[in-house]
């Protein structure tokens, strides 16, 4: 049962660890709040990836379950979008659309930041470890009920404690808006068929180029500025990229490693823009440095390891 469960709770477990930790949103010396966001982070990976799963289908569905996870967690659960003083911060005097309430590069960043950090790379690590079980079920049904209850009970402490930090709620128009694009992307993911697309004529590019692309393709993501220029490569980015990868997959030679080297590229993002929002976020203790140093020398090793995998 433990080899079993292994691949769950790690990916349980990573996708906090690469959202916040590696990003550099939490410090280390905040390492406690694990326990709150895997219920939450870790909760809604495992769910969508064995919803995803165990219906047949595969990343189209995920990615379309991802974004209406970001959808969920920056708008009805701690509502950063709608927030005008969010953690101190102000997510919404940039690049505003005052009719939704909300900034686009923000609904950009953190939208397309779940979909990419907290959900896709630590799904594709996650499956990439166990190879042999990479696409089939890893929860029976108790498993799933245990791991919706967490998230949902994750979900509300984050909720009630950013309730109690401002005591700010979205109004109704706007959760209701949002609740709608969650329902419709959920459902678009799951409208998508199951029958293979067709293939593309030619080779697959190498395994390193493609991880070099989605290296670079994040980095310009993350660096993104927080205007209209920013705006319009925040959106081009995702689309554009989404089109290459599709199209690569379909090509001969596509396989596990080039899926591994697309989550490497990206979570190799994270392990130097994690001590970029560190030193902006005013958190550059020597405890938090040296976290943050394990963290990035960790997921260095992981990719390594994983990238074993393959040889065996």
């Amino acid at each position: 049962m433990t080899r079993r469960l292994a691949p769950a709770v790690g990916l349980f477990l990573l996708a906090p660890l690469v959202a916040e930790y590696l990003l550099g949103n939490v410090p280390v010396a905040d390492i406690g709040g694990l326990l709150v966001l895997a219920p939450m982070y870790g909760g809604g990976a495992l769910l969508i990836r064995e919803a995803a799963r165990r219906t047949g289908r595969g990343w189209p569905t995920m990615i379309l379950l991802a974004a209406a996870y970001g959808v969920l967690e920056a708008c009805l659960i701690d509502q950063s979008l709608f927030n005008p003083s969010f953690e101190g911060h102000d997510f919404q005097s940039v690049t505003p659309i005052p009719w939704l309430g909300v900034s686009a590069h923000y609904a950009l960043s953190f939208v397309g930041g779940h979909v990419i950090w907290s959900i896709g790379v630590p799904i594709a690590l996650a499956e990439a470890l166990t190879p042999r079980r990479g696409t089939v079920p890893w929860l029976g049904l108790p498993g799933l009920a245990v791991t919706g209850v967490l998230f949902v009970l994750g979900s509300l402490v984050v909720f009630q404690s950013m309730l109690a930090e401002g005591g700010f709620v979205a109004p109704a128009p706007r959760r209701i808006g949002a609740a709608v694009v969650v329902v419709l992307l959920a459902g678009t993911a799951f409208a998508l068929g199951r029958r293979p697309r067709p293939p593309v004529p030619g080779a697959a590019p190498r395994p390193w180029l493609v991880g070099l692309a989605a290296f670079a393709a994040s980095g310009l993501f993350f660096v993104g500025t927080e205007d209209w220029p920013g705006v319009a490569l925040a959106s081009g980015l995702p689309a554009v990229s989404a089109v290459t990868v599709s199209r690569w997959s379909r090509r001969t030679g596509w396989g596990p490693a080039h899926r591994l080297h697309l989550a490497g590229g990206a979570l190799l993002t994270y392990v130097w823009g994690g001590f970029v929002l560190l030193s902006l976020e005013g958190d550059t203790t020597p405890l938090n440095l040296t976290g943050q140093s394990l963290l990035a020398l960790s997921a260095l090793v992981l990719l390594l390891f994983t990238g074993t995998r393959f040889q065996e």
